[in-house]
This record gives C-alpha cells, sequence and structure tokens, in this order.
C-alpha cells in the first residue's frame, strides 16, 4: 500500500515495540503462573508492561488488566457489572462500537433496559438525553471517549459526574483516545477504561481495562487466576511487552505526533474545501487530530473506496469491525445524516508516518473521479 490513511483501523508495530516483542519470545520459556526462576521472569516482564501502561493513563498498576484487545474489554467492563445482577438498567451511547451495542443488545434480551443516549449533529451525546434516560435505577453507562468514525470527543467528566450522582458506574472505551490525546483514567471520571494496543503502535490481540478497584467485578471467563482472577488464561507474555513498550512509546511522543498530525489533517480539510460535493462530519466538534470522516456526492462510500484502492490508498467505510455490513453506518445514522448521504460515507485516519504526499494523493484521486463523474454526465448532488 502506498498511502495508508486508515489508522483508526490498526496501526504498524513501532520499531522499539516489534525488538522487544522479538526479545521476548527469542529468551527463555517460562509460563508467568509457574514458580520457578523462569516463570518469575516473565512475570517480571508482565508487571513492567503493567507499569508502563498505568503510567500512560495516570492509573495505578494493579487497576490494570490484560485482555486480548478492546473487543473483550468491553465485553468484560459491560459483564462485569452485569452477571449475577437483578435486571435493572443501563445507558449506552447511540455511536459506541460494535462490541458495546451487540453486548447491550444481548443485556436487552436478558432482561436489562437499554436506554439509547441521543447524540446532536456533530456525534456529541447531548445533556438532555443524558438527564432524561439515567436514572437512580441506572447501573452502569458506557459511552466512549473518541469516536472512531467521526473522530468526535465526548465530555466523560461531565457524563460521569451525573451517573455517579445517580449511583451509576461509569465506563469509558477510551481505544480510539488513548495515545492521541492525553488521558487520565483519574481525571475522567471513570471507573472502567477500555484500551487496546493496535491503536497506539502496538501489537493486535492485547488490550486493556483500567478499573477502579472499589468495584466488584464478575469475570468474563473461569479456568484460572491470572490477572487477580478478573481474566483466565495464560497471558501472552510478548504481546503484554509489546503494549508497554508501545505506551512509553506513546507518552514519549503524545505532543509531537498530535501536533504533526493535527496540521496534516487541517491540510487534508483545506483541501477538501476545494470540492462542493464533500462533506466533513462532525467538523464542529472537538475532535480526534488525525481523523476525517467525509462523503461525496454522487459517490457511494465503498466504491470511492475501491477506487482509492487501486491507486495504492487505504482508508475505510467505518469501523473495520463491521466491514462486510451494508447498511449504513450507525454513527451517521444517529447523526441524523441522510442514509443516501451516510452510504457515502469514507474515513481518513492519519498515523505517524503520513505526509504531506499522502494527503495530495488522497486530494488528486477525489478529484479525479468527481470529474469523472462529470465527465460520464451524472449528477453530482444527492
Amino acid at each position: 500500500m502506498k498511502h495508508y490513511l486508515d489508522y483508526n483501523a490498526t496501526t504498524p508495530l513501532a520499531a522499539p515495540v516489534r525488538d522487544a516483542m522479538l526479545a521476548c519470545m527469542d529468551g527463555m520459556p517460562g509460563n508467568p503462573s509457574s514458580t520457578h526462576q523462569f516463570g518469575r521472569a516473565r512475570r517480571a516482564q508482565i508487571d513492567t508492561a503493567r507499569e508502563q501502561l498505568a503510567q500512560l493513563v495516570g492509573a495505578q498498576p494493579s487497576q490494570v488488566i490484560f485482555t486480548s484487545g478492546g473487543t473483550e474489554s468491553n465485553n468484560l467492563a459491560l459483564h462485569a457489572l452485569t452477571a449475577g445482577c437483578t435486571p435493572t438498567r443501563i445507558a449506552v451511547s447511540a455511536v459506541e462500537h460494535p462490541s458495546v451495542l451487540e453486548k447491550a443488545q444481548q443485556l436487552a434480551r436478558s432482561g436489562w433496559q437499554v436506554d439509547w443516549l441521543a447524540v446532536d449533529d456533530q456525534c456529541r451525546v447531548t445533556e438532555a438525553s443524558v438527564k432524561q434516560c439515567m436514572t437512580t435505577d441506572t447501573r452502569l453507562v458506557s459511552v466512549m471517549m473518541a469516536n472512531n468514525e467521526t473522530g468526535a470527543l465526548q465530555d466523560i467528566a461531565a457524563i460521569a459526574d451525573y451517573a455517579r450522582s445517580l449511583g451509576a458506574v461509569m465506563h469509558t472505551d477510551a481505544v480510539q483516545a488513548v495515545g492521541k490525546l492525553p488521558v487520565s483514567f483519574p481525571d475522567s471520571g471513570a471507573q472502567l477504561m477500555s484500551l487496546s494496543a493496535h491503536k497506539i503502535y502496538g501489537p493486535q490481540g492485547v488490550g486493556a481495562l483500567v478499573f477502579d478497584k472499589s468495584l466488584e467485578l464478575t469475570p468474563l471467563q473461569y479456568g484460572g487466576g491470572q490477572e487477580r482472577g478478573f481474566r483466565a488464561g495464560t497471558e501472552n507474555v510478548a504481546g503484554i511487552v509489546g503494549f508497554g513498550v508501545a505506551a512509553e512509546l506513546a507518552m514519549q511522543r503524545l505532543d509531537e505526533d498530535s501536533q504533526r498530525l493535527r496540521a496534516l489533517r487541517e491540510a487534508l480539510e483545506q483541501g477538501l474545501q476545494r470540492f462542493p460535493q464533500v462533506t466533513v462530519f462532525a467538523q464542529q466538534a472537538p475532535r480526534l487530530p488525525n481523523t476525517v470522516q467525509m462523503a461525496v456526492a454522487g459517490i457511494d462510500g465503498e466504491a470511492l473506496l475501491m477506487q482509492l484502492d487501486r491507486a495504492g490508498i487505504g482508508v475505510s467505510s467505518g469501523s473495520a469491525c463491521s466491514s462486510g455490513n451494508n447498511a449504513p453506518s450507525h454513527v451517521l445514522t444517529a447523526m441524523g445524516i441522510d442514509e443516501a448521504v451516510a452510504r457515502s460515507a469514507i474515513r481518513l485516519s492519519l498515523g505517524r508516518d503520513t505526509t504531506q504526499q499522502d494527503i495530495d494523493a488522497v486530494l488528486t484521486q477525489i478529484g479525479q473521479q468527481l470529474q469523472w463523474i462529470d465527465k460520464a454526465g451524472q449528477v453530482a448532488g444527492w
């Protein structure tokens, strides 16, 4: 791929992360649960990574549970507070990742009342919906910190404060926010926070759930005492080591990365202004510095994605976890975007290796596609 612009789907493995993982895999074997010196060495590597990740979000190492990724972390968060409880109510934003939405739907089938928090046309959860949907019967609230499609940021601290006043527990999916913005677990007000390694230049298949130790959590899976009994199964030591190094790099590079990416995003959006057929979503909301979700009038999003792919440009039509789903984006639908417009949407997400040449390439290709439509005599409008 000549021009990779899909960093919200996954990031490349950073060289220091790869080196640390290879050193771990090439080292002596040892199960972290074993008490001999080989096992203790593996346990020490996990402890170091736990400290590195905790430092990234301002938590204590003992608050970090390693998982297989953001999806498991989200499922664990919702399961941990609802399993074995008399069904009452949970509140979930309408623009969550599928791993939260589908778990919430499963809870609804089990007798829980799911109150869907509405968003405005900028993808922001509305204060009115928070106050209307949340009651003293609400046990759990789940709102993502940064939307994976539009990049819109939510005021998690304000929502968490209101949830706490009602006695509810706040969970936030911070998978897209961490590494792009400063994230503090204590300052967020959340009591559960989901993270993923492969969004911050770490390995795929590793994640974490950060939790308030005052909570009583029910495990999602059983069969061992790993992760203090919260997540059974022998740990993926090399992946966890990579996650730790990626977290350390994210702390070191946060300011540099966010400033550079914001400048590139602004250059991209300025270039898109040349095309009246282009709409950028959630442009008036506080957003991630690297994310642009847009629609091009007269071009189906999947068709544009394929044309860009042929030109060596990698973008997405939305969440990578929803690929193959022909329905319009649930995020844009929740924002009140017309279905035809939503079907024209693509997402461009920038990263450490993105250059101005990548931005120029995608602008050139979009311009060519619009010229082709005009020459073909098609209507460049919805």
